[in-house]
């Protein structure tokens, strides 16, 4: 207990004396408070009334910033920290300063600029979403932005809500899902999670960023319907329930227009259709010229972009009256907005206490929800603790656990092992370093199994590999996959030899365990040779613990596949790679054949058979669902019984499918939940589909148009799975866009 000490008689008179005249100044201070500071008003009366007070410099100081780093072309303001952008606050007025940091995996310090300063690593996004858990999405991103808000950082450049549309893609990984139900939920979640500490997440990238060769370049040509109901409706669902402070445009050409200059995503949908209040930023480098303007309201990273568009040719374009003064106004009172609805006066951001201990508890639980047990053979996992040699090879596992690379890089406490895999692009030395996260699992596997003896082999000469797994009861494989921003992969194979070094394994040991550490789906031309296979994406600082305690039994595997997993290249709608071969910065288009139908719906549509299918993943025990009932009418209501027919704890994640719209077959995920049983327990679970799952968008009558008819649905463990199927009728609507 803390000791208290009494004040002295003359003293206590005189402190008691100096609290009144404090008390009286504040009540002074109180009634002479800027209208623009009292909380009773929304956050659109107090924007309007603080933009109110700006001169037309202080406005234009709010639409533009730099990247705040000191290296090469870069220069830090004044009193900034290193960080990815800063906006300088207006002193006289209290705007305080937007100190913006990367990214939706944790708090990052750039090159590890600020000496010390550590942050949590969460598992990956794809990780995140394998979980199929928004509760625990909410967590993970209330974890980011309270370790943000202590920092002082009040910008955090979060909510990647793209579809992850090919396995290729070198930005999936900080990405969620191929479906728009489970990506704008999940996303929402997250966001909703950051802005509770007090700070603005942004969602991003809008839109179609789903390519990262020539990313500034490369043309996405869809027609209106297909976007809104995929990458658009993921988008408008993360914004919906996540209400982010702020959007931040792509890098890539939309339909013709640069994706920061598109008045048809930024204007017509965004702003438009949506009613979107907050502020729309620029990704770094993504303005061509003052033109965006029209539609964006804030260019960041200045310093990569050609000129610093939105300083003087902005004053320029409002003397001549290109741009009105109204328009500048909007941009500024967007921000502001934000800023007040989330805190950001009344709440500052500056240093506190952080619970890396709890912070690391949720990363933890997120790696282990996250994992996807994808095969197992005879039940050989869990591991049986009578195990007496156990052969760990490759992965790099007596290090650490694999990580994304690009702005995404999170510096954790702990040992980090790096490798810089060089480049000729200016920012090849911020972007391409593949950094592993200690300690590995080789460590965590034999904490576990401290009774069996383990053996280590790095997996470089596969006969080597094969000679240990053959003299040992079981062989665990580590597969590692690096991807990174500003590239994709040009197939989906692992890397350097990996498959046969698994091939070769599998052949010496039957009872072959893979454990893949990967940033997308990945092709297993060994799958039916192993016996075991666990997907655990980049599973964040404390992956390698998550991985033993799946292995071992500790924590009963309840991921489940955001991603459908393809066989081969020759399965996807574009089998070669959009870009691959061509000089940096071409200017080509990306046809999308599969509108919306993307991932499993592909693969509904072509009939061809994934490797396994999005929402696949397996458990330690059993589950059984029945007693299905659907109802109809203005949507589709869903319920069923859900039991633990197993002999262990664990979580099942019941799937609701849409399969055919009056009459039309198709597939469609419409509702899931996540619930956790004992052995033997039951729940009945209650869904309602959001109409919009049910519609197709018409562009002609500007809506989303449910036809009238019979409506089938399953319930199912995955998107192939058949499950319990029943149906009711729907009536005809028109619902607003």
């Amino acid at each position: 207990m803390k000791k208290t000490h009494p004040i002295p008689n003359s003293i206590g008179a005189l402190y008691r004396a100096v609290l009144a005249c404090c008390a009286l100044a504040v009540v002074n201070s109180a009634t002479a408070e800027p209208a623009w500071m009292n909380t009773t008003l929304s956050p659109d009366e107090r924007a309007h009334l603080l933009e109110r007070e700006l001169t037309m410099d202080e406005r234009f100081s709010l639409v533009h910033s730099p990247m705040s780093l000191d290296m090469g072309p870069f220069q830090r303001p004044q009193g900034a920290p290193f960080t990815a952008g800063y906006v300088a606050g207006i002193a006289r007025l209290g705007i305080p300063a937007l100190a913006q940091s990367d990214a939706s995996l944790g708090v990052v310090n750039p090159l590890g600029l600020r000496p010390g300063d550590h942050a949590t690593a969460m598992p990956s996004g794809q990780a995140l979403a394998a979980t199929w858990n928004p509760a625990l999405a909410r967590a993970a991103g209330a974890a980011i932005g309270q370790e943000s808000h202590a920092k002082g950082f009040n910008v955090l450049l979060a909510g990647g809500a793209n579809l992850a549309r090919d396995p290729r893609g070198g930005r999936n990984f900080e990405y969620l899902s191929e479906d728009p139900w489970l990506t704008g939920v999940m996303a929402g979640a997250s966001i909703a999670g950051v802005q509770s500490a007090h700070v603005v997440s942004t969602v991003k990238h809008f839109a179609l960023n789903n390519y990262e060769i020539s990313r500034n370049t490369y043309n996405a040509v869809i027609a209106d319907a297909p976007f809104r109901e995929s990458d658009g409706l993921a988008f408008q669902l993360a914004i919906e329930r996540g209400q982010p402070g702020s959007v931040m445009c792509a890098y890539n050409v939309v339909n013709g227009a640069q994706a920061c200059h598109s008045e048809y995503l930024l204007g017509k949908v965004l702003k438009g259709d949506w009613g979107y209040k907050g502020w729309v930023m620029s990704d770094w480098g993504a303005v061509k010229s003052v033109d965006a303007a029209k539609v964006l309201d804030h260019q960041s990273g200045e310093q990569l972009d050609k000129q610093v568009w939105f300083g003087a040719p902005l004053r320029d374009a409002v003397a001549s009256g290109a741009v009105s003064k109204e328009r500048i106004s909007d941009m500024v009172t967007r921000v502001l907005r934000s800023m007040f609805a989330n805190g950001l006066f009344d709440h500052p951001a500056g240093p506190a206490p952080i619970d890396l201990a709890a912070h690391g508890a949720v990363a933890q639980r997120v790696a282990a929800e996250g994992i996807v047990l994808l095969r197992n053979q005879d039940k050989l996992l869990p591991l049986s603790p009578t195990l007496k040699r156990i052969a760990v090879i490759g992965g790099n596992a007596s290090m650490g656990v694999l990580s994304g690379g690009g702005s995404s890089q999170v510096t954790p406490a702990g040992a980090q092992y790096v490798v810089n895999l060089g480049g000729n692009r200016p920012m090849d030395q911020f972007f391409r370093r593949a950094v592993w996260f200690g300690p590995g699992p080789l460590e965590a596997i034999r904490t576990l199994a401290d009774k069996t003896e383990v053996v280590f082999d790095d997996g470089r000469y596969p006969a080597a590999a094969a000679e240990l797994a053959r003299n040992a009861d079981v062989a665990i494989v580590f597969g590692t996959q690096w991807n990174g921003e500003n590239e994709d992969t040009p197939d989906i194979s692992l890397p350097q030899g990996q498959d046969a070094l698994i091939a070769a394994v599998a052949a010496a040991n039957p009872r072959t365990v893979v454990v893949l550490e990967t940033g997308n789906a990945v092709a297993m031309p060994w799958l039916e040779q192993t016996a075991a296979v666990l997907e655990s994406w980049y599973p964040g600082q404390h992956g390698a613990a998550a991985i033993a305690d799946v292995l071992f039994g500790r924590v009963n595997p309840s991921g489940r596949l955001p991603v459908s997993f393809p066989v081969s290249e020759s399965q996807l709608p574009r089998p070669q790679l959009p870009g691959f071969g061509l000089p940096p910065d071409s200017s080509y288009e990306i046809q999308f054949p599969e509108g919306s139908d993307v991932g499993y719906r592909w693969f509904a549509r072509t009939g061809a058979k994934p490797l396994f299918a999005f929402g696949h993943g397996l458990s330690y025990t059993s589950f059984a669902m029945s007693d299905l009932k659907v109802k109809g009418g203005k949507t589709l209501m869903v319920s069923f019984t859900v039991k633990n027919t197993g002999e262990r704890t664990g979580a099942h994640v019941p799937q609701v499918y849409l399969r055919s719209a009056a009459g039309k077959p198709l597939t469609r995920l419409i509702g899931f939940d996540k619930v956790e049983l004992a052995p033997g327990e039951q729940k009945r679970i209650s869904l309602a589909a959001d109409p919009r799952l049910l519609a197709n968008f018409d562009s002609v009558a500007h809506g989303w148009r449910i036809a009238a008819g019979e409506y089938a649905v399953s319930v199912s463990t995955d998107a192939a799975d058949t499950g319990l199927t029943g149906s009711a009728k729907v009536t005809t609507q028109l619902l607003k866009p």
